[in-house]
């Protein structure tokens, strides 16, 4: 019988708010091994950084991250570096839930840097997105199966990554990746990602989707594609044969969405 063994726990509860002076912290708690670190703001939007100070997720860690964005309000949130699922014990998961709430007429750019799949993971994710009335927001989530420039390969592992979307309380966007077993052979399929060891999906939700549309189109390479899925919300699915490969894809698509630069985690 396996040891029990030490399990990370962490959680994250931020809520800003719009004022005068621009957005504003309202709410902020943090607890166990997740932490929120605020930059220096330069403009009206706050950035959040997030930290595992537990180095990465493995079977039964559990980790939470609520953010509310009020009326108005306008903030990006992204992490201090890649995490990392690591090889877990057997029949063990470690889970990250996390819920975005967008208040009318407010902005959220959901832009964490790449999650690392490491042989033997087993990783369940969870990601909510409510916006309210006139909200905008950029969701992108890349995930990077092995290092390859480390000859490193997932030959066993499991994902399950559900993203839910809502706008006043209706699903606008639902998408699960279920994935068990060989990643690597399952990627190879040419029905899933035919040789590709990276991926990202990226949403925009807002005033302004259909306009960005085909200049989204025009940057995108052959393994990448977007689309209108409804009025106000693209949907784009990348796919790279390795991390380098993949920012290079996806780095000019979310300066071009987001309006702005990327936050400064991304460029060191």
């Amino acid at each position: 019988m396996t040891d029990a063994q030490p399990r990370a726990v962490g959680s994250v509860s931020l809520k800003v708010t719009a004022s005068d002076r621009g957005t504003e912290i309202a709410r902020l708690r943090h607890e166990g091994s997740m932490r929120a670190l605020f930059p220096r703001r330069d403009s009206q939007r706050i950035t959040a950084v997030l930290v595992n100070t537990a180095g990465g997720v493995t079977g039964g860690d559990r980790f939470s991250v609520r953010v509310e964005a009020g009326e108005g309000a306008d903030i990006t949130i992204t992490t201090q570096a890649a995490e990392r699922a690591y090889r877990a014990q057997p029949g063990q998961t470690g889970r990250v839930d996390t819920v975005l709430t967008i208040g009318p007429n407010a902005r959220l750019a959901w832009l964490p840097q790449e999650t690392i799949l490491f042989d033997g993971s087993s990783l369940e994710r969870r990601l909510t997105v409510d916006l309210g009335a006139g909200a905008s927001a950029l969701i992108v989530e890349p995930l990077i199966f092995g290092r390859r420039a480390m000859n490193e390969g997932v030959s066993s592992a499991r994902l399950s990554d559900r993203i839910t979307l809502r706008r006043d309380g209706v699903p606008i966007y639902l998408d699960r990746i279920c994935m068990e077993g060989d990643l690597v052979a399952r990627m190879s399929r040419p029905a899933t990602g035919q040789g590709a060891a990276a991926t990202s999906t990226v949403l925009f939700a807002g005033e302004g989707a259909e306009a960005r549309l085909a200049a989204a189109r025009a940057i995108l390479p052959e393994t990448a594609g977007i689309s209108l899925v409804r009025p106000g919300l693209l949907a784009a699915r990348l796919l790279a044969e390795d991390g380098f490969d993949l920012r290079r894809a996806l780095l000019p698509l979310i300066r071009l969405l987001a309006d702005d630069d990327l936050p400064r985690p991304w460029m060191i």
